[in-house]
């Protein structure tokens, strides 16, 4: 099957009116950088992204190919977008739409939170796994730092969600965005369903020749009193494990970024990046692409999947991810933005997410285990991570 499909042949405009497009029609996306929807699906691009950071190399042409046949279709200035997803030797779930609106980030928030209707009340919840399994998995993952086979892995559970009715994506949409205001917003629809969250984690923008990501690893529960709650972020800034386990992700990320860059800054220290359930060590990085012919897909696939997702080394961890985890992650744990035809873009990590279809909605939550890492603690993290999205429905 050929990995860039087209849909259809008839083409709409290319910006409209913001009235025109919802924030559940197609793809949705909110950052302080640009904020997007869409309508309709001109070209679908399939390909696996196992390769994507090679300039010239098969997802890239296809990539190239979609904006071709998009140009030739009508669309001045195309845009590919959707998801990639954890295990980016698996197919893309990428498209060029028909129609985009440019918004800005306050318009774009608005346009979400248009609708507040309820939740429909949940009929069941089922772990997986459950906890005493993960707990054994985090030992497990353990002993095999223990062992030097790694310095990290990152494992995860997942949530099911039964509802007496369908799940407004609406109704969703609007309180994600309302309780999670500075997140990277988005809405993808799939095959079967649609991917809905609120990430902190950017991964890569690039504009021009720029290029900016900010990496998070290293956390902490926020309190409800002020007082214990910037105890709690010192904490974090002075805990020896959080620290090693982000000094793993960050220089993981440097040293893969150095090689494709003419010039790369970062602080030597980690900063806090805070959302409304967690506080996070964040260490922002800068650089200037080598090659002008990078794209923010191609260094966005570079990257992908980072140790804050995976672990290290990259390949050891993902093997002993498929081994331990019960379930396959899918587009959890990917990488979900745009980019468009003159190589700008941005891509951030698709987590504080989860799958909607129909009555049956899905949770996704990860954390990092290294050598000092607590089974108990390990699951109690997770499900802090889960709050995200369950509090759209009023739970926690």
């Amino acid at each position: 099957m050929d990995t860039v499909m087209k849909e259809r042949d008839v083409l709409g405009e290319e910006s409209v009116n913001p009235v025109e497009l919802s924030p559940t029609s197609g793809f949705f996306f909110t950052s302080a950088y640009r904020s997007l929807s869409t309508e309709g699906c001109l070209l679908k691009v399939t390909a696996s992204a196992a390769d994507g950071d090679a300039i010239d190399g098969e997802f890239q042409r296809a990539i190239k190919t979609a904006f071709i046949d998009a140009h030739a279709a009508g669309i001045k200035h195309p845009v590919l977008c959707g998801a990639i997803p954890f295990d980016k030797r698996l197919p893309s779930a990428l498209f060029v739409p028909q129609k985009t609106q440019w918004l800005d980030r306050p318009s774009a928030m608005a346009s979400a939170m248009r609708t507040d209707s309820p939740l429909p009340e949940i009929e069941s919840k089922t772990e997986l796994p459950a906890q005493n399994i993960f707990m054994q998995m985090v030992g497990d993952a353990v002993q095999a730092m223990n062992e030097g086979r790694l310095d990290k892995a990152v494992l995860s559970r997942l949530l099911e969600i039964k509802t007496r009715n369908p799940v407004s994506r609406d109704a969703l949409m609007n309180r994600v965005v309302a309780q999670n205001p500075n997140g990277y917003h988005f809405h993808v629809p799939l095959e079967k369903g649609v991917l809905i969250g609120a990430s902190p984690e950017l991964l890569l923008r690039k504009h021009g020749n720029q290029f900016y990501s900010n990496p998070l690893a290293g956390s902490a529960r926020r309190e409800s009193s002020p007082q214990k709650d910037e105890e709690v972020s010192r904490q974090l800034l002075n805990s020896g494990k959080d620290l090693y386990e982000h000094h793993i992700v960050i220089e993981g990320m440097r040293k893969v970024l150095a090689e494709r860059s003419h010039s790369l800054q970062s602080p030597d220290s980690p900063e806090l990046l805070s959302t409304p359930t967690l506080w996070h060590l964040s260490t922002p990085i800068k650089g200037e692409a080598r090659d002008a012919r990078e794209n923010a897909l191609s260094l966005a696939c570079l990257l992908h999947p980072t140790p804050a997702l995976c672990g290290s080394p990259t390949n050891i961890a993902r093997d002993l991810i498929e081994q331990l985890e019960p379930f396959d992650r899918g587009l959890f744990g990917g990488i979900v933005g745009w980019c468009d035809d003159r190589g700008n873009g941005e891509w951030v990590v698709t987590i504080r997410c989860g799958t909607v279809v129909e009555d049956q909605v899905r949770l996704f939550a990860g954390a990092g285990i290294v050598p000092d890492s607590s089974p108990e603690s390990e699951w109690h993290e997770t499900g802090v991570k889960l709050n995200t999205m369950l509090r759209a429905f009023g739970l926690h």
